[in-house]
């Protein structure tokens, strides 16, 4: 058992520095204007929501000044009559990489969200610069196969999981916009240097051994990115995204900033076939827009991060992505992507991946904290050996609902896995050398989680979540026959951003 209290203060201290910032530049007015009595009846809009800023799809013309107070500016933002944004007027509240985007399709890296996308973040404006805080800590005690017999894997620990990230972003002349994100994890002081106990998890290495049953842990500078985008026209943009490390073209947003995954502390198991490459010690991407098309391509750095989680790994340029992003409505995000993976296992040196995944997100809002968020993603790696003999080829899936109801929420998680002996290191204890090319791996998780408090714009919330996992009957014998794990948590993270809450 891994106990480490002295390092949660950690994280709660790194989620807390920002909010006296936040609490002293957020631009709201000490004594609000009093609209007109036509405006006042507008503007009464109880019940309605800005959670992720459930904006239209396509951008509004910018209108010639309203008389009528029909729209009223307002700590820098426009208000439309109903009380919505009035999309595209205000170009500090656009999304990170266009001007002519609402900023709740903002995701990880440059993929998409969909625009009805619930957000959790400090926000603050400095001069021409908007600036967003998100994060999350899980102070939490896992035990995995909890009723494991003799000898067969699991393991349980107390932890603290935790990612912090902050985007400034600020116009550049008329159609230019500047974007400058920086994302910071403790999870090697919190979870130690080889990560938590997380069934059939595998990826990476420590002092040179695959990490199996174990999830690891993410680097101290998880991304610095800097991106530029141009508006040709309100439907055509062109993005440069820059990152050291970043994240390239692959995949959907990756898991840590999924809505439909928040609720849960632990990794995807298909994460390696799906999003893995969010941290990649050097990106570039240029991405291109039409309307609700973006279709991007990335030259980076294939290896993994190592085991030094506090450096800077050697940045390669050996591997290459696209994707193609289509938004066809305000609630859904759907991308296709293929990448060329160079080297990625730092033990296996003179093996390749071709990765192909495919995922449709949906989001949709219905009240303040009351919104239904799903994910559906598949991802499959194809191995290439240095001959040029192609390997396995293994597929995942997975599918993942968040429902909240206020202060409560339930959440569930089904994941599908291929695993091969070598992933999950499975020849000697097996005794045998003809293992099957693939396993099998099924997992169920079903959890449910209550906010207690808000304090300081920052939710507390106490959760719980069970999995039941369905192992390939040939490695039964290390896991059992349906292995059961459980964990208990306190979530700490920004408060849900809220129309309704901003003073008038």
């Amino acid at each position: 058992m891994d106990f480490r209290p002295h390092l949660f203060l950690l994280p709660v201290l790194l989620l807390s520095w920002p909010l006296v910032s936040a609490g002293q530049h957020h631009h709201q007015p000490t004594t609000p204007p009093t609209p007109p009595a036509d405006t006042a009846r507008t503007m009464n809009h109880a019940g309605h929501s800005m959670p992720g800023m459930p904006m239209s799809a396509t951008p509004a013309p910018t209108a010639a000044p309203d008389t009528s107070h029909k729209h009223m500016q307002h700590a820098g933002m426009n208000m439309a009559a109903d009380g919505s944004m009035a999309h595209g007027e205000h170009e500090g509240m656009s999304h990170a990489y266009s001007r002519n985007l609402p900023m709740g399709r903002n995701g990880s890296g440059t993929a998409w969200n969909p625009d009805q996308t619930p957000m959790y973040m400090w926000m603050s404006h400095h001069g021409p610069w908007m600036v967003m805080n998100h994060g999350a800590v899980y102070l939490r005690y896992t035990s995995q196969n909890l009723n494991r017999s003799s000898g067969q894997r699991g393991g349980s620990a107390f932890g603290a999981p935790n990612w912090f990230m902050t985007m400034a972003q600020r116009p550049i002349g008329e159609k230019g916009l500047l974007n400058l994100t920086a994302m910071i994890s403790l999870d090697a002081l919190t979870e130690s240097n080889d990560g938590y106990p997380l069934l059939f998890q595998s990826g990476e290495a420590y002092q040179g051994r695959p990490l199996v049953d174990r999830q690891h842990p993410h680097d101290l500078f998880s991304a610095l990115s800097i991106g530029y985008t141009h508006a040709f026209s309100p439907d055509v943009d062109l993005t440069l995204y820059l990152g050291y490390p970043g994240e390239p073209a692959i995949g959907p947003v990756a898991f840590m900033h999924r809505i439909s995954a928040m609720p849960n502390p632990d990794a995807a198991l298909g994460h390696h076939w799906q999003d893995a490459t969010h941290i990649a010690f050097g990106v570039a991407t240029v991405g291109l827009r039409y309307k609700q098309f973006k279709l991007e391509g990335s030259n980076f750095t294939g290896r993994e991060p190592n085991e030094k989680r506090y450096g800077f790994d050697k940045p390669r340029a050996d591997s290459w992505a696209g994707r193609l992003n289509w938004n066809p409505t305000a609630t859904l995000a759907l991308q296709v992507s293929r990448a060329f993976i160079k080297s990625p296992e730092e033990l296996f040196p003179d093996e390749d991946v071709n990765r192909t995944t495919a995922s449709v997100i949906h989001n949709q809002i219905w009240g303040d904290n009351r919104y239904l968020t799903s994910a559906l993603v598949w991802g499959m790696n194809e191995h290439l050996h240095a001959d040029g003999a192609h390997g396995e080829v293994a597929h995942s899936l997975l599918a993942e609902t968040n429902v909240q109801l206020g202060k409560p929420a339930v959440y569930g998680r089904y994941e599908f896995v291929q695993k091969s002996s070598e992933e999950l290191q499975t020849g000697r204890q097996l005794h045998t050398e003809e293992a099957p090319a693939l396993y099998n791996v099924h997992a169920l998780t079903l959890g449910a989680n209550y906010r207690l408090a808000q304090l300081i714009r920052t939710d507390v919330v106490l959760g719980a979540q069970g999995t039941v996992y369905r192992p390939d009957a040939a490695i039964q014998p290390l896991y059992g026959k349906t292995p059961v794990s459980a964990q208990v948590y306190i979530r700490l993270n920004p408060s849900l951003l809220l129309m309704n809450k901003m003073k008038m």
